[in-house]
């Protein structure tokens, strides 16, 4: 493992970084289907199922989704938003933590810092289990990323420290980006409040609601297909930060 830093993105919100030689995941969702949503990006190869972590931003189900991390070791620690833990009950409660903004724990080799997050806490509308949204900046040996979850754009952002990756959220899965979300712009904004030597945009491009496309082409366009060209074109000129493009599955080293 090295002790240096790597992404592999899996689409959606659902990454690996390997940092000081852990390896993070975050908001694991790593299959073809969920609910109304399908998949439109490679399916994640099996060592996505590989870490030391998970770290959960939010209970929403397609950052909390039970049936991927049930493929995880059944060793491996989740940092879950707390009030969400009963969630995980047939996980084991030894290896469930639940944090909250403010707090800060070693893990796995790891510094994690929760970060609060403007975004709807809940479960969903057929339950009252809830929790605050999170982000969170992991430090690693001498390397740092920052993952803020689901998001606005927040004025404290400034203080959560330059990092060396930024992982930020720029879209949706339609048919409107609703509040609690940042787009292209936004996120451009947000990583230079936050600094960063490198960003890679997520939460675009990968999961798309069956047969919405053919309904509503320009939703398709502005919230699937050009966020990350956007985003790109919004951290132009901005020579302090190397923004660049992940393809789902592919390794990326810094």
């Amino acid at each position: 493992m090295s002790t240096g830093l790597a992404l592999t993105w899996w689409g959606h919100a659902s990454t690996t970084v390997e940092i000081g030689g852990a390896r993070v995941a975050t908001d694991p969702l790593l299959g073809d289907r969920l609910l109304h949503l399908r998949r439109y990006a490679a399916r994640p190869a099996a060592r996505a199922f590989e870490a030391d972590v998970v770290l959960i931003s939010h209970l929403h189900h397609d950052h909390l989704h039970l049936p991927s991390l049930r493929r995880f070791g059944r060793e491996l620690p989740i940092l879950v938003p707390r009030g969400g833990e009963s969630l995980l009950r047939s996980m084991g409660a030894d290896r469930v933590q639940p944090v909250a903004p403010g707090d800060v724990l070693e893990v796995a080799g790891v510094t994690v810092t929760v970060l609060p997050a403007t975004h709807d806490g809940g479960r969903g509308p057929h339950t009252k289990v809830t929790g605050p949204a999170l982000g969170f900046r992991v430090d690693g040996g001498d390397r740092s990323f920052w993952f803020p979850g689901d998001t606005e754009l927040r004025p404290d952002m400034g203080k959560v420290g330059h990092v060396d990756l930024a992982l930020v959220p720029i879209g949706g899965w339609g048919p409107t980006l609703e509040d609690g979300h940042m787009n292209p712009v936004d996120g451009a904004a947000a990583v230079l409040a936050v600094g960063a030597t490198v960003a890679v945009p997520v939460h675009w491009g990968t999961f798309w609601p069956v047969g919405l496309r053919r309904v509503a082409k320009a939703n398709h366009e502005r919230l699937f297909t050009t966020p990350g060209q956007r985003f790109l074109e919004a951290m132009a000129g901005q020579a302090e930060v190397s923004a660049l493009l992940a393809e789902p599955g592919v390794r990326l080293s810094f």
